[in-house]
């Protein structure tokens, strides 16, 4: 591991906003703010929203800086990639931001039921071969809905045209409510403040070229949700490696996205 990884996660340690739970004491303790993340951290009732797979936090700062009325928490198992968010909201004083170190899959052991109001999924892998990792899949939005309100929101915002269609298919196929649906997000009269926030990868892909997808959706309490039993191409274009980013950027930016990749 790199001397700046480890700095990284030496500063994590003493971050205020940043909250790392060893499963053993999560297993045999559970989690002290589950179900008090409001009067207890926040020190305040506002709604708590959730960004999942943050990566650097780009877009859980960008919102806790448009809707201080919210609170927000970015949620990742890649502590290097959060680091850059954490630090920004520590440095910028918002005090509605938090980070969480852990697998999703573990979400529901550190909010209670009803504690989240929003969820927003953010540039996932696509998870073309593997159902059961799809963040939009049925195992997932069972799991969301353990910790949202009634009704709560789920916000996808994706490059992928397999993940997007799948998500389509899926909401469609169990009857949820549709609030915004979108193939191409910019070239759509949805674009606005909040959906223009950017992360690296999103740039990323614009700057091939791809379209971005987004579909906003409630999530029921008591749907019993269905796989959609269709057939969908796969992507046909991944991520830049490594080597190639490191090759086109300047020795010092190099160095800073091989630890955060």
């Amino acid at each position: 591991m790199g001397k700046n990884k480890l700095k990284k996660f030496a500063e994590m340690e003493q971050l205020s906003n940043v909250f790392q739970y060893p499963f053993a004491a999560l297993r045999d303790n559970g989690f002290p703010l589950k179900g008090r993340w409001g009067s207890d951290y926040f020190k305040n009732d506002n709604p708590i929203v959730l960004e999942l797979g943050c990566g650097k936090g780009e877009y859980t700062v960008g919102l806790a800086e448009r809707i201080p009325g919210k609170n927000y928490i970015g949620i990742d198992i890649k502590g290097a990639r959060m680091w850059t968010g954490a630090k920004q909201a520590a440095a910028a004083g918002l005090g509605n931001v938090a980070f969480l170190r852990t697998n999703i899959e573990l979400i529901d052991h550190f909010f209670a039921p009803g504690e989240v109001s929003e969820i927003w999924i953010t540039f996932p892998d696509p998870q073309m071969k593997k159902v059961r990792k799809r963040l939009t899949g049925t195992r997932f939005l069972d799991l969301y809905r353990h910790i949202l309100v009634p009704g709560g929101i789920v916000h996808l915002k994706t490059d992928s045209p397999f993940l997007y269609t799948y998500t389509d298919a899926l909401v469609k196929l169990n009857g949820l409510q549709v609030e915004v649906n979108t193939d191409d997000l910019y070239n759509s009269c949805h674009s606005n403040e909040i959906l223009g926030i950017k992360t690296f990868y999103e740039q990323q892909w614009l700057e091939r070229g791809l379209s971005i997808k987004y579909i906003k959706f409630h999530l029921n309490a008591d749907t019993v949700l269905q796989e959609p039993d269709i057939e969908i191409e796969h992507d046909t274009y991944r991520s830049f490696s490594r080597g190639y980013i490191q090759k086109m950027m300047t020795p010092p930016e190099a160095e800073t996205r091989e630890e955060d990749i």
